[in-house]
């Protein structure tokens, strides 16, 4: 019996993205725990209108041996059959996922799985490793024709009708639902209607979700492996059966080598369609394209071959979306009318076209400096007058927002009517955008220039908390002059670092960096609160009530391991030395999470305490982004603006 992989590999999860929003991902040992694990999951509006196609695959050999199971099922109650996952020897996921199986008799098999870009199509390629001979392989293919937000049962309005032209099968199980194509070069297929019941999904329970999956199953493809590889070409929609698999991976091999690192194809994921132009999808399985996430994963990404082509093709396309001072949040999968439910995102968005403008300089085009300039000035100026949700600038020239019910900054929470951390009044990382965008504005208008020195000057006067050593998380509190919140979260470090330019001067800057330190570090990432302060949850985890009211109740955020490390930065100096100090001391943790759960990726949050165990979506831009700006930051020469460079 060969040695399986160690459970940890198993477990972990992998993904194929599409460019379009759909995907494939499931689980290096096979069996699917999630509702969103497909072989064939697309968007029918990129980068929205999810559905998912064919859930997974049956897949069995035939030896001299015997017959042995190469693909894992979990059934409830908490069955696991077959287990073909005892039979990986190997798996690598780049450039894309490839497990060695070993059957007891000694056959070797390759298994590859390979979405194409800007296509509806997934790849499946088998072929035989071990000595001279033949194998039959068998696939039968699990379908539902759903939701991917749902979860699919049995019935009888699931048509299992199968049309068979040439090499081709053609499968429509509902109605308005995109067909689902299968074209199998050198392989057979007969068709044999079968339901399969009961599928169980582990991470759907620990969510407090429904877990419990029918699939139906018309019929099996096979083939006889003998020197000629078995490969299966799944498509949504009526796939031109003359298409030829074998180039379409020829092709798709020679788009990765473009990539020079296999955390830069990991980006590549995040990039998608959205209309005519390029948008960037906030994470993996279950979210789209949120405005704040584009524009802090964006400026990670800029580093990225292509990578200012992109930040110019969203930030143009964003710049028409500014309404009232504000650019939209969320696009809803549903195509319902834009949200504009966030203070910081139009923010976020001035600071991404800053360093646009300073990555790209001479090579950018007149007309995009113009455009891009003018979307900045409107929010600017939309701030200062006033826009929705009582976003407006007060007399102290700071950034007031909020109104009860509706969660503005990116501690967003919300469950039911409740607004987990309203946050409403003056949010300290508020202030440090708005500065941020005084003085990017300033550059260009010097009307600016004068509003943002008051600003800073009521900054310092006013956040210092020297009670605690460190910045209140909000001041005038639901809008009430001197009614401050002292709670230590990790929003002050972009005070320091994270942004263009640090507002917060000495000593205080170092002070909050080791306050921030000693209260909110772990190795993946800060805690949105700390355990000393009141309702600290130190697990993710449960029913969507107790995840999101612990969303930002302690949970770790990988993403705002880059404004720390740069702030630390900042506060100790520029030098080689301290660099790979950060770097060794910061960033291990992350580089080690790259090679479990999300591969290649890195999560949306984990745990407050060890072993830090990831949650959220598995695979999330805006981590993954700010993990190459500081990589980026640590790799170039002076990078880091001094401390002392607030005015």
């Amino acid at each position: 019996m060969p040695a399986p992989l160690p459970a940890v590999l198993l477990d972990a999860e992998w993904l194929e993205a599409d460019g379009l929003g759909g995907f494939a991902s499931g689980t290096v040992g096979g069996a699917r725990t999630r509702r969103y694990h497909a072989l064939l999951l697309s968007a029918t509006t990129p980068p929205t209108g999810r559905v998912v196609l064919v859930n997974g695959l049956e897949v069995w050999l035939e030896t001299a041996g015997g017959t042995f199971a190469l693909s894992s099922q979990r059934y409830t109650p908490d069955v696991v059959w077959p287990d073909g996952r005892a039979r990986i020897t190997g798996f690598r996921a780049d450039p894309w996922p490839q497990w060695t199986f070993k059957t007891e008799d000694g056959v070797e098999v390759s298994q590859e799985a390979v979405a194409c870009h800007g296509r509806s199509d997934v790849i499946l390629r088998w072929r035989l490793l071990s000595r001279p001979g033949s194998a039959r392989l068998s696939v039968r293919p699990l379908l539902s024709g759903r939701d991917y937000h749902l979860l699919h049962h049995e019935n009888p309005g699931f048509n299992f009708g199968a049309e068979v032209t040439g090499a081709r099968v053609l499968w429509r199980p509902y109605p308005g639902i995109p067909a689902i194509s299968a074209v199998a070069a050198d392989g057979s297929y007969r068709q044999e209607p079968v339901w399969f019941r009961n599928f169980q999904y582990d991470a759907e329970r620990e969510r407090g979700l429904d877990f419990v999956e029918d699939l139906g199953s018309p019929g099996v493809f096979t083939w006889t492996l003998n020197g000629r590889d078995a490969t299966l070409m799944l498509s949504a929609g009526e796939a031109d059966p003359e298409v030829d698999a074998g180039c379409l991976l020829d092709l798709e091999a020679r788009r990765r080598k473009r990539f020079s690192s296999p955390l830069e194809r990991a980006a590549d994921a995040y990039v998608v369609q959205r209309g005519h132009g390029k948008t960037i999808v906030a994470g993996y399985p279950w979210f789209t394209d949120w405005g704040r996430d584009t524009f802090i994963t964006l400026r990670g990404f800029m580093g990225l071959p292509d990578g200012l082509a992109l930040a110019e093709d969203i930030l143009l396309a964003w710049a028409e979306t500014v309404s009232e001072g504000m650019v939209p949040n969320r696009f809803p999968d549903s195509g319902e009318q834009p949200e504009f439910n966030a203070v910081d995102a139009s923010l976020w968005y001035v600071v991404a076209v800053h360093e646009f403008l300073q990555a790209a300089r001479a090579s950018v085009r007149s007309s995009t400096t113009a455009a891009l300039r003018q979307a900045v000035a409107k929010i600017v100026a939309g701030y200062r007058a006033g826009t929705r949700y009582r976003i407006k600038m007060d007399d102290d020239g700071l950034l007031a927002a909020g109104v009860p019910g509706v969660q503005l900054t990116w501690m967003d929470a919300k469950v039911g009517d409740w607004v987990v951390t309203p946050r409403i009044g003056k949010p300290v990382e508020v202030q440090a955008l708005w500065l941020n965008a005084l003085r990017i504005a300033g550059a260009a208008e010097p009307e600016w220039r004068e509003l943002y020195r008051h600003a800073l000057a009521s900054f310092q006067l006013r956040f210092w908390n020297e009670a605690r050593g460190c910045l209140f998380d909000v001041v005038d509190v639901d809008h009430e002059p001197g009614r401050n919140d002292p709670t230590i979260r990790p929003n002050q470090i972009l005070a320091v670092g994270g942004l263009p330019y640090q507002v917060l001067i000495e000593p205080y800057a170092t002070r909050v960096v080791e306050t921030v330190e000693r209260q909110l570090l772990t190795p993946l990432g800060l805690r949105s609160l700390a355990p000393s302060e009141p309702g600290y949850r130190p697990h993710y985890g449960g029913g969507v009530f107790e995840r999101d009211s612990g969303y930002h109740q302690g949970t770790v955020w990988p993403w705002l391991m880059g404004p720390f490390v740069e702030a630390w930065l900042r506060v100790r100096g520029d030098g080689a030395d301290p660099k790979r100090e950060a770097d060794s001391r910061y960033l291990a943790g992350l580089r080690a999470y790259l090679e479990v759960a999300g591969l290649g990726h890195i999560c949306e949050v984990a745990d407050a305490e060890p072993p830090y165990r990831p949650g959220g979506c598995p695979f999330q831009a805006w981590s993954l982004g700010e993990y190459l700006r500081v990589r980026r930051l640590l790799a170039e020469p002076q990078k880091i603006v001094p401390a002392a460079c607030v005015a």
